[in-house]
C-alpha cells in the first residue's frame, strides 16, 4: 500500500474526485493539485456551489428530471408542445435532447431500462406516472430510448402498457448517423439503417 502524500483533506479530496466518471486516481490528483493552485478562484467558488446544490436540487415531480425548482424549467415552460411525450432512460439523456434542439416537447425520466438480469422490473421505473401523463392530452410519446437489448425490450413494454390509450407511440430512428462513414459502422447499425430507408424529397 503506497503512502499518503498529503494531508488527509486532500487526500479526501482526490478520493472523492477519483469517483466521478472519466477520473481515475492519476486524473483526480492532477485535478485536485489544478483546483488547490487556483483555490481563491477556482476551489472555493466550486466548494460553495456544491454547497448551494447540495441544499436546493429537487427532482421534478412531473417528469423527473433534476432542477432546483418544482415542477422543473421544462415542465413550467407552457411554449412546449404539450401533446408530446419523450420519453428517455435517464437526466443525462434528457439533456442530451435538449442541446440538440430538435424539437420543445415535454419530458418523461424513466430511472434506467428493464433488466431481469439486474434484477430491475417494471415497479422499478417511473412506468406508473407514465401512463397517467400519457392518459392526460398527450397525443403522441416518443420512445428515445438507447438502442441496447434492455431498451428496446422497454421500449416494447411501454407500447403494450399505452395501447389502450389510442396515442401515437413512435421510437428514434437507428442507423447511419450525420457525417458516418459506411466503411466504419458495424453490421447492427448498416441493417438497422438499411430496414428504416426513407425517400428522398
Amino acid at each position: 500500500m503506497t503512502e499518503a502524500i498529503a494531508g488527509p483533506e486532500i487526500e479526501r479530496l482526490i478520493q472523492l474526485l477519483a469517483k466521478l466518471p472519466g477520473l481515475g486516481p492519476r486524473s483526480a490528483r492532477r485535478a485536485a493539485l489544478h483546483l488547490i493552485r487556483k483555490r481563491e478562484a477556482l476551489l472555493a467558488p466550486l466548494a460553495d456551489a456544491m454547497q448551494v446544490a447540495a441544499e436546493r436540487i429537487v427532482v421534478c415531480e412531473a417528469c423527473g428530471n433534476i432542477d432546483t425548482r418544482q415542477p422543473c424549467s421544462i415542465c413550467a415552460d407552457l411554449r412546449r408542445d404539450q401533446t408530446t411525450l419523450v420519453v428517455v432512460e435517464t437526466v443525462a439523456d434528457l439533456w442530451a435532447l435538449e442541446r440538440a434542439g430538435a424539437m420543445k416537447a415535454r419530458y418523461h425520466v424513466l430511472g434506467g431500462t428493464l433488466s431481469p438480469l439486474d434484477g430491475i422490473g417494471p415497479k422499478d421505473l417511473n412506468l406508473d406516472r407514465l401512463a397517467a401523463r400519457a392518459a392526460d392530452g398527450v397525443k403522441e410519446v416518443i420512445l428515445a430510448l438507447n438502442a441496447t437489448v434492455d431498451g428496446q425490450t422497454t421500449a416494447h413494454y411501454i407500447t403494450d402498457l399505452l395501447s389502450h390509450l389510442g396515442i401515437t407511440v413512435t421510437r428514434l430512428a437507428h442507423g447511419v448517423p450525420v457525417g458516418g462513414e459506411l466503411d466504419y459502422l458495424d453490421e447492427g447499425t448498416l441493417s438497422a439503417a438499411m430496414r428504416q430507408r426513407t425517400g428522398m424529397g
